[in-house]
């Protein structure tokens, strides 16, 4: 079951990635041509600030996922019920505080950037870009966390999906028809109120045992103090990037800086989705067998760590043909540096190919034991962005933040593997080595052969070959390398094809 419902929320997620990617990347392009530089850095950079308002949420989603895991298990009804009341009463209030602060970011964001934009479009544009964030805590937020831990994030997928099409379907008409940019993001908003229906007649007609008015377990949340610092401390170093540029440079080297990210958040995406479509069986795993456990992570972290550093390898092969091709015509500012895309890769990959191990350390629930880990990378972080910044400019936003996470990637992986795993950590430092190593050579012969396609088409065809190369050059590697883990795979994957052929012949 738990293979089977890892399956779908992969499937659903990679369609839903696909379709989010092609209007994601048209969008920005609309805004670049028809309201230019200024526009997509303003956006971009309210974006960010609503990003940071997520923090109000106080780490009471990963705590009661952790605390869920456990119950939803063992099909404990009466516990889950507790621990959702808890969650609900938080999120509620949460929803009050998020809805104050947009109003004051309103009124305060004008005052502090430089920007031929005036003040009340502004304004507008924040209040409509963040009220939906606001609605979403109150109404909607514990339903999501109960349906991860359910391994049912694939709902949650499929109706966030279909929320984003039809948002940036219609921002696209009111784009190209000449609207002004307050009407274009108010889609959002009006959206979002839609999204919260098709949830709740989903909760209604599934789940009528969900009581959320039952005596609230606020001790099984308790953790979510220490899970905010950590959540603080992911933010920091993926979202800081902007608001230091904001502040310290202009609105148009944002715009560079969000193009090249908007890129890689793509990638992102696909990675979070295929890392949280198989989280759910392992927190339930945890808690059920240490032997079943650990060959379940191991063939997690190899197959994990293939497919990130296979998107990565493409992503810094293709990212500078494919902004050449995008920026065709944007005069503001200069797009095409060859420097980023190296730093960005540096970034991405340590961030994503610490993942597995990160998530261990959230599983076993060791929030408040890494709190002060988080709060030096923290520290490490912010301090060097922003000296270095005044150096390097949009190089030194960058380079502060691979400071702060190759630091971070090292503890985390440390961390989960000796004090959780009980292992030594040279059998995930070994994994990360190999990979570097193939990453490394491919890149290299890449630039011999000298690939720069000169149209859409081609970059999504050179793209696709590219990335079914690296995949099956990643996976040889590392099963190679792997021989016990390569085994357990093709046993999960026999297992679920048999399965299905069963599922098949039973319909017929």
């Amino acid at each position: 079951m738990r293979a089977k419902r890892s399956l779908i929320n992969l499937s659903l997620g990679l369609i839903s990635q696909l379709l989010i990617i092609a209007l994601g990347i048209l969008i920005p392009r609309l805004l670049l041509v028809n309201f230019g530089s200024e526009v997509n850095g303003l956006l971009s950079s309210i974006g960010q600030i609503i990003v940071y308002m997520t923090l109000l949420e106080a780490g009471v989603g990963a705590a009661s996922l952790q605390a869920l895991y456990k119950h939803v298990a063992g099909g404990d009804r009466a516990n889950i019920n507790s621990i959702l009341s808890a969650t609900s009463s938080y999120y509620k209030k949460t929803g009050i505080y998020y809805f104050i602060c947009i109003i004051l970011i309103a009124i305060l964001y004008p005052l502090f950037i430089d920007a031929s934009i005036d003040n009340i479009t502004i304004m507008f544009v924040i209040l409509v870009t963040g009220m939906g964030g606001a609605i979403n805590f109150y109404f909607q937020g514990t339903y999501k966390v109960f349906l991860i831990a359910e391994g049912k994030s694939y709902i949650d997928t499929s109706i966030t999906t279909i929320i984003n099409i039809l948002i940036n379907a219609i921002k696209i008409v009111f784009i190209l028809k000449g609207y002004n940019i307050i009407a274009i993001q108010t889609t959002h908003f009006i959206l979002m109120i839609l999204q919260i229906v098709i949830y709740q007649i989903y909760i209604n007609r599934n789940y009528k045992w969900l009581n959320l008015k039952v005596k609230p377990d606020f001790d099984a949340i308790s953790q979510k103090k220490s899970v905010l610092i950590h959540q603080v401390s992911y933010l920091i170093f993926n979202n800081s990037d902007v608001l230091i540029l904001t502040i310290f440079t202009n609105l148009k080297v944002v715009s560079v800086y969000v193009l090249y990210n908007m890129l890689f958040t793509v990638l992102d995406n696909i990675i979070n989705m295929v890392n949280s479509s198989v989280t759910f069986a392992l927190g339930q795993t945890f808690h059920e067998s240490r032997d079943k456990f650990l060959k379940l992570y191991n063939a997690y972290e190899v197959c994990f760590m293939s497919f990130v550093f296979s998107l990565f390898t493409v992503a810094y092969i293709m990212i500078l043909p494919f902004m050449d091709l995008y920026t065709n015509g944007i005069t503001d500012i200069n797009y095409i540096d060859v420097t980023i895309p190296i730093l960005f890769v540096a970034l991405k990959l340590l961030v994503n190919a610490r993942a597995t191990s990160n998530n261990v350390i959230n599983i076993a629930g060791h929030f408040k034991k890494t709190q002060n880990r988080a709060i030096f990378e923290c520290v490490i972080n912010l301090v060097c962005s922003i000296i270095l910044v005044q150096f390097f400019g949009i190089y030194g936003v960058l380079i502060g933040t691979i400071i702060a996470l190759l630091y971070r990637a090292i503890d985390i992986v440390y961390y989960a593997n000796k004090k959780i795993l009980e292992r030594t950590v040279w059998i995930t430092i070994r994994r990360w080595i190999t990979n570097i190593v193939v990453f490394l050579l491919i890149v290299t012969i890449a630039k011999w052969i000298n690939i720069y396609p000169s149209s859409y088409i081609s970059i999504f065809i050179i793209a696709t070959l590219l990335l079914a190369i690296t995949v099956i050059i990643f996976a040889s590697v590392n099963s190679l390398i792997d021989r016990d883990v390569f085994l357990y795979t093709k046993e999960i994957i026999i297992k679920v094809m048999n399965q299905f052929k069963r599922k098949q012949s039973s319909v017929k």
